[in-house]
């Protein structure tokens, strides 16, 4: 999801989508994936007239309080005087918002476009259905978002960004004390962040041309702080359908803020929420009422206007008790209208039971769904769900069974929607070689003509490796805030690919992987007694020009993806650089020293492309001929949904730059919308197979196809819908005779039986798993297993 330079695009494949209309609910299914739309709606702080307001200047925690997060200013054109002021804003909410992520802020010194503004904010995105989101149905800002997720959701965009107007009369002396004529930039920056910070409504209001005196409300992304506004007679401004003359009022009649935190701050009253009966752009309803809180002391930061001579060096009781409401699930609102039925209903196969996934109905805002009820057709058993997907145990293997789900609301029950039959089928039981560990990432590899796995451990933050003895597994520690032996104190637990060189007992293991604090490529070799390590790229003196020819060390976001390879010609490893959107290479020379390539997504000719490139690589030699498979995205629309891509294969069978060549293995057509979403390469006897996923036009941003072929033997391209599992996600591995693919949350493998009419399905692993993850064969004793994280844990499942 990262902007290239000139007329790269930006969004990554399967991860960003935007819901459109008011009531129509997002998808309620476990595999919607996190959402992003832009920020568009800002939030001001207005000049007002001469103060003779006795100013509020206390510091929450006082001035030696723990940060409990970190901010990071970018300014452009700021004096420094008035950094000195930011800073002192920054310093006051970092003692207040806590976050483990660091949040950016872009700050800009400039003319307002808005007369009389003395300064705008707004969030830098917005996203919905992130992990820990308290409500997966509204939005979210972006620092509030990467808070509750514990994970940065946009690395290339600022958390906030924050516009002051140059113009105006500012106190430039940093001695918070204004005249009635100055104005104290801290106390604005102050208000503004709480903006940026959350506190802030997406609604807009306008004519319609063809009836100007009828003025209609909008808000076409709800969030969490449209969710805790409430007309007074309880019903919330997120349900009232958009746009409409309903919404229209609302905006411009009374606002209540119905968090519980907020009620206790205010002294039990509902505090009043600033909206005049002429809507006023960046002002109405996402501040506190200028009348009840103008002389509220400390808890008037958030009104409307800040005076001439007043001083807000705090956010208040009031302020902070709001933000801490929008951490916290809001209050259910009022039904005013049967649901309709549940959408895309399905049952899908599991063992001994059935997996019952739907989305909310259309109208589920409007109809405040309290409940799903799902009925067994067969045994006529009835079972409540609140979420989807619902796990409807105590069915029979080989039984057919289908269902009815119906939404509930205080009003009653929607009309039925009825799933097809489901065969519920036995899986095989898991065998766990690390329950510490998540293995989100793994590679597997020969060592020594035994096989190892390594793979990651979220939790700790570790990297580990498994070697197999013939009759045991022994667990070493990679790297990974550990510290001692050369190993970083980082997290490395990201993406990690694993390489031999050498023969016999003189076999090198290579391993490369990420470093999740610092963003660099890290690399590590392993003679079965000790480890070297380094780092690759990553941590150079600066960004490289996405187009520059010459490659140095970067200071790029280097810990996306990788993959290794290694031939006589050297160690070599490609890596997407996050922050151009290009594919990267380096190659160890016999001196340790590693040279830098840019292997494409820079450019038109010579086979190349400018799409977005490397979200997911693998790699894979065969003699001198490297092979490295890699999806592209060419295209995305307004809201930041991929809408056109790629598959492509760069070849080459030396270690020079120049002789890459390029295939596009697949790409958007009527048939499929989008390719990528993950994908596989693996070398069989009878050629390289790689396998890829597909969404159509009305699955975006979710895939549902399987795809996938025989890149040697030029063979036409493959497609399975596996109808009756669920879509198809990550992990993904395939092989001459099975691919392993995610089916919702589970694993499923597919058999690629020549003989056979279609290949067929079968669910390897019902037990739940939430987390993307990778997987890949292993051969033990002559049995050949599976091994993927399931349920949250490395395991092996006999294929």
């Amino acid at each position: 999801m990262f902007t290239k330079s000139k007329s790269h695009v930006r969004g990554a494949i399967a991860i960003i989508a935007m819901l459109a209309g008011l009531i129509a609910a997002p998808a309620a299914n476990a595999l919607s994936l996190t959402r992003e739309a832009p920020s568009t709606i800002w939030g001001h702080t207005y000049a007002g007239p001469a103060s003779t307001k006795t100013a509020s200047v206390t510091q929450s925690g006082g001035a030696r309080a723990v940060a409990k997060s970190h901010f990071v200013v970018n300014y452009t054109n700021f004096p420094d005087w008035a950094k000195a002021d930011v800073q002192a804003a920054i310093d006051v909410w970092a003692q207040n918002f806590a976050s483990s992520l660091p949040i950016s802020v872009e700050a800009t010194w400039g003319r307002s476009p808005v007369y009389g503004v003395l300064g705008s904010a707004r969030p830098g995105n917005y996203f919905i259905n992130f992990p820990n989101a308290p409500d997966p149905t509204l939005w979210y800002p972006s620092a509030l978002a990467n808070a509750l997720s514990g994970s940065d959701l946009d690395k290339n965009n600022p958390e906030i960004v924050i516009q002051v107007n140059s113009a105006a009369n500012w106190d430039q002396r940093n001695d918070g004390k204004p005249s009635t004529t100055e104005y104290d930039l801290e106390s604005v920056f102050v208000h503004e962040l709480g903006h940026g910070l959350g506190f802030l409504s997406t609604d807009s209001y306008d004519s319609n041309p063809a009836y100007p005196t009828y003025k209609f409300g909008s808000i076409d992304q709800p969030t969490a702080f449209d969710a805790y506004a409430q007309l007074p007679d309880g019903r919330r401004l997120s349900d009232i359908p958009s746009p409409s003359l309903e919404l229209g009022q609302a905006l411009t009649n009374t606002l209540l803020w119905s968090g519980a935190l907020g009620v206790k701050a205010n002294g039990g009253v509902k505090p009043v929420l600033y909206t005049p009966s002429r809507y006023s752009d960046g002002s109405s309803v996402s501040h506190l009422d200028e009348a009840t809180y103008s002389s509220a002391g400390p808890n008037s930061v958030m009104t409307p206007n800040l005076d001439a001579g007043e001083v807000f060096h705090d956010p208040g009781p009031l302020l902070l008790a709001m933000m801490e409401d929008l951490r916290n699930k809001p209050p259910a609102g009022i039904a005013i209208a049967l649901p309709e039925a549940p959408r895309n209903v399905a049952a899908l196969v599991a063992d001994k039971s059935a997996v019952i996934t739907f989305d909310a109905p259309t109208n589920a805002r409007a109809a405040q769904v309290s409940s799903y009820s799902i009925k067994n057709l067969q045994t006529g058993v009835v079972q409540s769900t609140a979420t989807s997907p619902a796990f409807i145990s105590g069915l029979k293997n080989g039984a057919s069974y289908s269902f009815s789900i119906t939404a509930v609301n205080d009003l009653g029950f929607s009309p039925a929607a009825t799933t097809t039959l489901v065969i519920p089928q036995a899986t095989t039981v898991p065998t766990y070689l690390d329950t510490a560990a998540d293995a989100k990432y793994l590679s597997v590899t020969s060592f020594r003509n035994q096989p190892a796995i390594a793979y990651t451990d979220s939790t700790s933050g570790g990297l580990k490796l498994l070697l197999w003895n013939g009759k045991t597994w022994k667990k070493v520690v990679v790297d990974g805030r550990g510290g001692t032996a050369g190993r970083t104190l980082h997290n490395v637990s990201g993406p990690v690919s694993v390489c031999i060189s050498g023969l016999g007992t003189k076999q090198i293991m290579h391993i490369f992987y990420s470093d999740l604090d610092d963003k660099d490529l890290r690399y590590a070799t392993f003679d079965s007694v000790n480890f070297k390590y380094e780092i690759v790229d990553g941590n150079g003196p600066a960004v490289n020009n996405y187009d520059q020819p010459v490659r140095v060390r970067t200071a790029s976001d280097v810990s996306v993806s990788n993959a290794c390879a290694i031939t006589s010609a050297g160690v070599q490893v490609f890596y997407r650089d996050e922050s151009q959107g290009i594919l990267l290479g380096a190659v160890r020379s016999s001196a340790g020293k590693w040279n830098y390539e840019l292997v494409d997504g820079d450019r038109k000719t010579d086979g190349r492309t400018t799409g977005d490139v490397a979200f997911h690589i693998r790699a894979v030699t065969v003699g001198a001929k490297v092979s490295v498979i890699y999806d592209s995205n060419l295209a995305v629309n307004q809201q930041k949904q991929a809408t056109a891509g790629e598959i492509r294969l760069a070849t080459r069978s030396t270690a020079a730059a120049a002789d890459w060549s390029y295939r596009t293995l697949d790409t958007s057509s009527p048939d499929v919308a989008v390719v990528g979403y993950g994908v596989s390469l693996n070398k069989t006897a009878k050629g390289l197979i790689a396998s890829w996923l597909g969404a159509t036009s009305t699955s975006i941003p979710n895939p549902v196809q399987i795809r996938w072929m025989n890149v040697d033997a030029g063979s036409a391209i493959n497609t399975v819908i596996p109808d009756g599992y669920g879509a198809p996600t990550t992990p993904m591995s395939v092989d001459l005779k099975t691919m392993i693919f995610g089916c919702q949350t589970r694993v499923c493998a597919l058999t690629l039986d020549a003989a056979a009419q279609k290949p067929t399905m079968q669910l390897i692993s019902g037990v739940r798993s939430t987390t993307r993850n990778d997987a890949s064969w292993v051969v033990l004793n002559k049995v050949r297993y599976a091994v993927t994280s399931i349920s949250g844990k490395l395991a092996l499942v006999k294929s």
